[in-house]
C-alpha cells in the first residue's frame, strides 16, 4: 500500500494529536498521547521499510506467527505485542534484565518442574498466544516427545531474547466455560478508579457551597448602608469599611483555593458587581454613579428573587442547595465500588452485580466520607454490569451484550472449549483452550491481494501438538452443535445486523472442526477493495442459490442463480454486471456497490447458517418483523444526520435480512408480515414512514408476482432498497436541506 496515497494513518495521527493537545480530561489526553506515539511509530516503520502494510507478514524479519502490535485500521507498528520491557512475572532475583534469562531458566529441570505444576493445576493465564510456547515444550517433554519439543525450541529460540514465551501465573481455578463476561473485575475496577469529578458538577458544587454564601455576605454588607427609604446608599456606618476589607480578604483566599467555578469573575455577575463596588468603596470612600446604579440593580434583583439573607424563604433555599451539594460525587462513589471489587478475582467476571452496587454501608461511609445509605448511581452500575458473568442468552436478554460486535468478543470463550475438545489429555486440552482465547485477542491486520489472516494452526506450538488431536465423531458433533448454537444466538439476538467479521471467523473455525465444508465470507472494506473476490465467495453464492433459486429473495434482487451455478461462472464479473459501476476508474462508492452485490449473491452467510442447521427460536416471520423494527430504528436516525450514508448502509443490511427471512424455504408467506410492516409505518413518525414506505411497496409488488423496472422502481412508487450508490441515495431525498452530506 502506498502510504502517500492512503491518508488514513495521517488522519488518525492528526486526530490523536488534537485530542492529546486540547482535551479537557487528563486521562483522555494521556491515552491520545499513546495513540500519537503508536501512529508515529507506524509511519516511521513504513518509511524505513521495516513494515509492509497489506502483508500477512508485515514486520520485516519476523515470521507470520509472531503477534504484531496493531493499531486501528489494521496497521502494524513494527513492534511485536510480546516484546517490550520485561513483564512482572518475568522478573526474578538473580535473573539478568533481558528476556533470554527466563526463557533459558524454563528449559532447566527446575523450570520444567514449575511449568509442569502450572499445567497440572491450571494456575496460569495467557495474555498473548506466545505465552503458551514453553508450556507446550513442557507438555511434550513429559509426554516423551523429545524430538517435537526440541524442534519447537529451535523454531522459537531465535526470538527468546525479544518475545515473552512464559505464562502468567494465576492461582485462580477454572470456571464454567459457559459463563462469559465482557470485561473482568480488574478492568472494571481500573475504569472506575480512573474516574475524575465532572468539571461541571465540581463547578456547580463550588458555586453552591462557596460563592453563593459569599455573595449573601456581600449583599448583607451593602444592605447595612440602606437609607431611611430602604435604598442602598453610599453612606457607610461606623466599622463598615473594616468589615468590607475583611470580606475582600476572605474572597481572595477563597478564589485562590477554589478554582472550579469561574462565574464569580464575570463582570456582570452578581458577586462580581458586589465585590467591585466593595473594592471601590474601600479604596475611594465613595462609589461612582454608574457603580452605585449597578449595585442597586443587583441588590434589588437578589432580594426580589431570593429574599433577604437570613429570612425564612432565603434560609430554606440555601438549605436545599446545601443538601444538593452534599450528595456525593460519582467519582467518590466509584471508589466505594472499587473497594468492593478488590475482594474479587480480577481476571474473572462478576457473579452478582447487585451485591456490588448496594447503597453505601456503615464502615464504607467512614472510610470514604460518604453518608451511609447513599445509593450507587446508574452510571456506575452500568460500568459494573459490563463485568456480569452469565450465559450468553442471559447477557443478551439483560442488555449486557447490546450488539453482534460485542457478541463476537464473547464467542471465543465458548468456542475455545469446543476447539480444544479434540485433545484427550486434560492438561493439553486446557492449554489449547487458553491458547485459542489468547489468539482470538490478536487484532486483524490490513491485508491486500486476497491474503488471509494467520490461523491458529500456524502457531508453531499448536502445530507441534497437532499429532495429539483426535477429532472423532464426538468432537465433530460437538463443534457442529456449538456452530448452530452460536449462529442461532446471532440471528435471534441481532436479526437486523450483518454478521461481524470476528464472529464469522469463529463460525468458520467451528465449521472446520465439524468438517462441515461450509464457505464463510467476511465483510470487505470498500476503501481498500481491489475489485477481486476469493474463490469462497462463488462457493457461498452457489450454496445460496441451492436454497433460494426462484424465491422471493431471488426475485427481489433479480438474481439469476443458474448463471451463478454455471461451471464457467466468474463471481467478480457477475457482481460487476449487476452494478454498472467502476467500469473505468475506482471510487470508494463504486467499490462499495461491488461488495454489496457480492453480499446479496451470497446472502452474506445467512444461507450458510441455514445449511449448517441454524434456525430461530421462534419462526422466520417473527425474525423478519424484528429485523424490520431494527431498520425503522436506524431510519429514525437519518433526519439531520450529517453523515447519513453509513446509517443507510446499515438499513440496507437489515432490509436484506428481512427479505431473506421471508424467503427461507418453509417460512410462512410474506403477506401477513407485509401487512404488519404497513401498519407499523402508518403509526410511525413521518421521517420513518415516508422513507420506508417505498421499500415496503416495492417488496409487496415483488411478493405479488411483479418485477422492478430497470431503475429499481415500480409504477406504484415502490423502490428496491440497496445501500450503496455512486449518486445521491433516494433515502436522502428527505434529508434536511443545507446540511453537508459526507460518506
Amino acid at each position: 500500500m502506498d502510504m502517500q496515497k492512503s491518508g488514513y494513518p495521517y488522519a488518525q495521527l492528526a486526530a490523536a494529536f488534537v485530542t492529546a493537545a486540547i482535551h479537557e480530561d487528563a486521562a483522555t489526553r494521556e491515552r491520545a498521547d499513546g495513540r500519537v506515539r503508536r501512529w508515529v511509530q507506524v509511519l516511521r516503520a513504513v518509511a524505513s521499510g521495516a513494515v509492509r502494510p497489506g502483508s500477512r507478514t508485515p514486520v520485516a524479519g519476523l515470521p507470520a506467527w509472531v503477534t504484531p502490535e496493531v493499531v486501528r485500521g489494521g496497521f502494524a507498528t513494527g513492534t511485536p505485542a510480546a516484546a517490550g520491557p520485561l513483564r512482572p512475572h518475568e522478573i526474578r532475583p538473580g535473573f539478568a534484565t533481558d528476556r533470554a534469562a527466563p526463557f533459558a531458566y524454563h528449559l532447566t529441570e527446575a523450570g520444567q518442574a514449575e511449568l509442569g505444576a502450572l499445567l497440572d493445576s491450571g494456575g496460569y493465564r495467557l495474555e498473548l498466544p506466545e505465552q503458551a510456547a514453553l508450556l507446550t515444550v513442557a507438555w511434550l517433554l513429559r509426554t516423551g516427545d523429545r524430538a517435537a519439543a526440541l524442534a519447537l525450541v529451535d523454531e522459537i529460540g531465535p526470538y527468546a531474547g525479544r518475545l515473552c514465551f512464559t505464562p502468567v501465573p494465576d492461582p485462580a481455578g477454572g470456571h464454567d466455560p459457559e459463563l462469559v463476561w465482557r470485561a473482568d473485575a480488574g478492568q472494571v475496577s481500573a475504569a472506575l478508579a480512573g474516574r475524575r469529578e465532572n468539571p461541571r458538577v465540581a463547578a456547580m458544587r463550588e458555586a453552591l457551597t462557596v460563592w453563593n454564601p459569599l455573595a449573601d455576605e456581600f449583599l448583607t454588607l451593602w444592605l447595612d448602608t440602606r437609607d431611611a427609604g430602604g435604598t442602598v446608599a453610599a453612606v457607610f456606618p461606623p466599622g463598615w469599611r473594616d468589615r468590607a476589607r475583611g470580606l475582600l480578604g476572605r474572597y481572595g483566599q477563597l478564589a485562590a483555593a477554589h478554582t472550579h467555578c469561574g462565574k464569580h469573575r464575570r463582570p456582570k455577575e452578581n458577586l462580581a458587581v458586589l465585590r467591585a463596588a466593595t473594592e471601590q468603596a474601600v479604596a475611594d470612600g465613595e462609589l461612582t454613579p454608574r457603580a452605585l446604579g449597578l449595585l442597586r440593580h443587583v441588590a434589588g434583583s437578589m432580594l426580589a428573587r431570593r429574599g433577604v439573607p437570613g429570612s425564612p424563604e432565603h434560609a430554606a433555599l440555601r438549605e436545599r442547595q446545601a443538601r444538593e451539594a452534599r450528595v456525593p460525587a460519582h467519582h467518590v462513589l466509584a471508589r466505594v465500588v472499587v473497594s468492593r471489587l478488590a475482594a474479587l478475582d480480577p481476571g474473572r467476571g462478576v457473579p452478582d452485580v447487585d451485591a456490588l452496587c448496594v447503597p453505601v454501608r456503615g464502615a464504607e461511609a467512614e472510610t470514604h466520607a460518604v453518608a451511609a445509605g447513599t445509593p450507587i448511581p446508574p452510571s456506575i452500575r452500568g460500568v459494573v454490569r459490563r463485568a456480569r458473568a452469565g450465559r450468553i442468552p442471559e447477557l443478551i436478554e439483560a442488555g449486557v451484550v447490546p450488539s453482534a460486535e460485542v457478541l463476537a468478543q464473547l464467542v471465543p470463550q465458548i468456542a475455545a472449549e469446543t476447539s480444544a475438545a479434540a485433545y484427550r489429555d486434560p492438561a493439553l486440552r486446557a492449554l489449547m483452550a487458553a491458547t485459542y482465547r489468547a489468539f482470538r485477542n490478536r487484532r486483524s491486520l490490513l491485508l491486500l491481494n486476497l491474503e488471509s489472516q494467520v490461523r491458529l494452526s500456524e502457531l508453531p506450538w499448536v502445530a507441534a501438538v497437532g499429532p495429539y488431536r483426535e477429532a472423532g465423531d464426538d468432537t465433530r458433533r460437538d463443534a457442529h452443535a456449538t456452530l448452530r448454537r452460536l449462529g442461532e444466538l446471532a440471528i435471534d439476538g441481532f436479526p437486523g445486523t450483518l454478521l461481524p467479521n470476528p464472529l464469522i471467523r469463529e463460525l468458520a473455525a467451528l465449521s472446520r472442526e465439524a468438517d462441515a465444508g461450509l464457505p464463510w465470507v467476511e465483510e470487505l472494506a470498500a476503501d481498500i477493495f481491489m475489485g477481486t473476490f476469493s474463490p469462497k465467495f462463488l462457493r457461498a453464492a452457489r450454496l445460496a442459490g441451492e436454497l433460494l433459486e426462484g424465491s422471493l429473495y431471488a426475485r427481489y434482487y433479480d438474481i439469476d442463480y443458474a448463471a451463478v451455478a454455471a461451471p464457467d461462472a466468474d463471481f467478480e464479473r457477475l457482481c460487476r454486471s449487476r452494478t454498472g459501476a467502476w467500469r473505468h476508474t475506482f471510487t470508494v462508492a463504486a467499490g462499495g456497490m461491488l461488495i454489496e452485490q457480492g453480499q446479496i449473491l451470497t446472502t452474506h452467510n445467512l444461507a450458510t447458517l441455514v445449511r449448517a442447521g441454524v434456525a430461530p427460536a421462534g419462526d422466520w416471520a417473527t425474525l423478519a418483523r424484528r429485523a424490520f423494527e431494527a431498520g425503522c430504528r436506524l431510519t429514525a436516525r437519518l433526519p439531520g444526520n450529517p453523515r447519513p450514508l453509513p446509517t443507510i448502509k446499515d438499513i440496507a443490511y437489515a432490509w436484506r435480512n428481512v427479505i431473506f427471512y421471508l424467503a427461507v424455504p418453509g417460512a410462512a408467506g410474506p403477506g401477513p408480515v407485509l401487512d404488519d410492516f404497513e401498519a407499523t409505518l402508518a403509526a410511525a413518525r413521518p421521517a420513518v414512514r415516508d422513507r420506508l414506505t417505498p421499500a415496503v411497496t416495492g417488496l409487496r409488488h415483488i411478493a405479488d408476482g411483479g418485477r422492478f423496472a430497470a431503475d429499481g422502481t415500480t409504477a406504484a412508487g415502490g423502490r428496491r432498497l440497496e445501500g450503496w450508490t455512486t449518486t445521491r441515495h433516494w433515502l436522502q431525498e428527505l434529508q434536511q436541506p443545507g446540511r453537508r452530506l459526507m460518506r
